[in-house]
């Protein structure tokens, strides 16, 4: 039986969907205030980038949202209210900011659905994975999932993946030492799976081994929606193993929330860490300088995490540590 685990966490919460004892799915969302996907926000048209069709709007917490399109009652300078349909995606570069349009008359401001919202809506059990107990997520291989996810590498040698999220789509090399007519439809298997598991959305290209014949590619397509669930569009594996795939973007993908900031990743990896350390009582956390300097921003977190454990929250910063290093005392 399918279930989520849930971890409401110190500056993020995390959520796992275990089927037949794997992670299938997982979700991070960090407590950073940007508007989510699913929101109605309230904001002022900052800006015309393509007249009818395009402008900012910013919000009144300042964050600014691309709007699209604009009708023609709404010139610059209006107060509107925004139905969110994406949220801020991070790219390297600059982000994407959230995209929005015109709500309905009448609709008034509310947020969109949090992590714990969401997965209630899809009807699934929800286990609660409170700090004091079991850690659930790390026995079903949450950090070597993370570990994929930031270095976008996931398989073995005889079938492996690279995945390259980029501005125009996220590219998916599979590569390994099987034949092509076997390589092929184990790397359509384990893409289908790593873009569940991470949550890739948008513009997908998965670049498969070139296979001799079109039922070798058919059943490489097979693979696709056998593993990847419904709603998504795709096309065929072409003759050079191309193929692309189409999913509903609303947030950011593990990936690119990982990768967004390796120094706030490291930080909310120590912060999980700490809180499970030992019985409770007092710790200090040693990590990285610039890990420490975060968190030393951040006193409500070690607030926090003094309040779970019964116990005063210290740092120290140690030079020769890496950013994913560190440890308690």
């Amino acid at each position: 039986m399918a279930e989520w685990l849930y971890e409401e966490g110190i500056g993020e919460a995390r959520a796992a969907l275990i089927e037949k004892g794997r992670i299938v799915e997982a979700q991070i969302e960090r407590d950073n205030r940007m508007v989510l996907a699913g929101a109605a926000a309230q904001g002022k048209l900052v800006r015309t980038l393509i007249p009818k069709k395009r402008g900012i709007v910013r919000l009144d917490t300042g964050e600014e949202v691309l709007l699209e399109p604009i009708p023609p009652k709404v010139a610059e300078g209006s107060m509107v209210v925004v139905d969110i349909m994406r949220s801020a995606i991070p790219e390297e570069g600059r982000a994407k900011l959230a995209k929005g349009r015109i709500s309905a008359p009448g609709t008034k401001p509310h947020p969109g659905p949090s992590l714990l919202q969401r997965l209630r809506d899809t009807g699934v059990p929800i286990l609660p994975c409170p700090a004091h107990e079991e850690d659930r997520l790390e026995e079903h291989g949450w950090s070597e999932l993370l570990e994929e996810a930031a270095s976008g590498e996931v398989g073995s040698e005889d079938a492996a993946l690279r995945i390259f999220p980029t501005p125009a789509m996220v590219l998916i090399d599979v590569d390994g030492s099987l034949p092509p007519a076997q390589l092929g439809p184990k790397g359509a298997k384990l893409a289908a799976m790593a873009i569940r598991r991470m949550g890739l959305t948008g513009s997908i290209g998965i670049d498969l081994p070139t296979m001799n014949n079109k039922d070798e590619r058919l059943i490489a397509a097979a693979q696709v929606d056998k593993y990847l669930p419904l709603p998504f569009e795709r096309t065929a594996v072409n003759g050079f193993g191309f193929i692309q795939i189409v999913r509903k973007r609303e947030r950011a993908s593990l990936i690119e929330l990982l990768r967004q900031d390796p120094v706030l990743t490291a930080a909310m990896a120590l912060l999980r860490r700490a809180e499970r350390h030992g019985t409770g009582g007092g710790v200090t956390i040693v990590g990285a300088p610039a890990v420490i300097t975060l968190l030393n921003k951040h006193p409500e977190w070690l607030e926090q995490l003094g309040v779970r454990r019964g116990g005063l929250v210290t740092l120290r910063a140690e030079p020769t540590l890496s950013l994913s290093a560190g440890y308690m005392e």
